[in-house]
């Protein structure tokens, strides 16, 4: 009996040792759990969190390129708006404008090259703009533009002028200041509009004339008239020579003397006259300006010296001209 109660006192405490040894397994299985549990503590997304004030940061900066989108369409109306301004970007035309065209341009290449008078009939036809327009003759020339010696050049008193009034400066001195003044000139004198042009950029005329005399002074505003047209020389006809009649110069510039000057294409553009003329006052004006081109053509010039010959008017398409 005493070795059985020996014996279960030795089981009791086997099974005490064997309890808390069960128990300290769940206790060992808790604490392996314990770290793992660190590794969804990680949890970067709960980092991110905190780091929501970032995002809400963010809207800041957002809010701030917020206003963007709108300076960037404005900037853009703005591109559109300059482009619509840039030559060759006319503003978009109403259909009714549209047929108008269409129609005129259909009419024009059914009829082909015309004859001057025919041609400025057809032009006042087709007039459609309520003010009065410009008719204007456009001459493509068959001149090598880069030799000096097919330059194209010169003036040409219209009979009856281009139909508005033309200012008229005139460097002078002496007596051809009274000369010039009775004639019509706007302006003459020396040193005072030398200087007026030189300090204060000023350019209130037309058509500038210079006696010879007057052309070692006047040479020093070449940078600023030459540019603009405006320089007097012998090939335009804007210098008096010693025996010229200063008077009869400046009558011819104030009724409507025309300068010409092929351009880098080999093409002279003039205005010839109002659509508010006769006809036959448009054609003579037309035929003296093709006259004088044809007489001033370079002698280097082969094969055919005037290609064609265009009118238009200011608000119409352009008709072409037989020779």
């Amino acid at each position: 009996m005493a070795k059985k109660q020996t014996a279960k006192p030795t089981d009791t405490p086997e099974k005490a040792d064997a309890a808390p040894a069960q128990e300290e397994k769940p206790a060992a299985k808790k604490e392996t759990r314990k770290p793992r549990e660190p590794k969804e503590t990680k949890e970067p997304r709960a980092k991110t969190a905190p780091a929501a004030p970032s995002t809400a940061a963010a809207p800041a900066p957002a809010t701030s390129k917020a206003p963007a989108p709108a300076p960037s369409g404005a900037a853009a109306a703005g591109e559109a708006k300059k482009r619509g301004r840039q030559p060759g970007n006319p503003p978009p035309l109403g259909k009714k404008l549209k047929d108008q065209l269409v129609k005129a341009k259909e009419r024009i290449a059914k009829e082909g090259p015309l004859p001057v008078k025919r041609a400025i009939g057809l032009l006042k036809q087709l007039k459609r703009a309520k003010f009065d327009e410009t008719v204007e003759i456009h001459m493509a020339l068959g001149v090598d533009m880069t030799q000096n010696d097919q330059m194209v050049r010169g003036s040409v008193p219209l009979p009856y002028g281009i139909g508005k009034s033309v200012r008229v400066l005139v460097f002078c001195q002496g007596d051809n200041v009274a000369k010039a003044k009775e004639a019509g000139a706007n302006y003459a004198g020396s040193d005072e509009f030398i200087k007026k042009i030189q300090q204060e950029s000023w350019l209130d005329f037309d058509v500038a004339l210079a006696t010879q005399d007057m052309m070692g002074v006047v040479s020093r505003l070449g940078k600023i008239l030459g540019p603009r047209g405006l320089m007097p020389t012998p090939k335009a006809g804007t210098v008096i020579t010693a025996g010229g009649d200063i008077a009869a110069a400046v009558r011819e510039f104030k009724a409507g003397k025309v300068e010409f000057r092929a351009d880098k294409g080999g093409n002279v553009h003039a205005g010839v006259g109002k659509m508010s003329f006769d006809e036959d006052k448009l054609a003579a004006n037309v035929t003296a300006f093709i006259d004088q081109v044809r007489a001033v053509k370079p002698s280097g010039v082969k094969g055919n010296y005037v290609k064609s010959v265009t009118l238009s008017a200011t608000m119409s398409p352009g008709i072409a001209v037989s020779l």
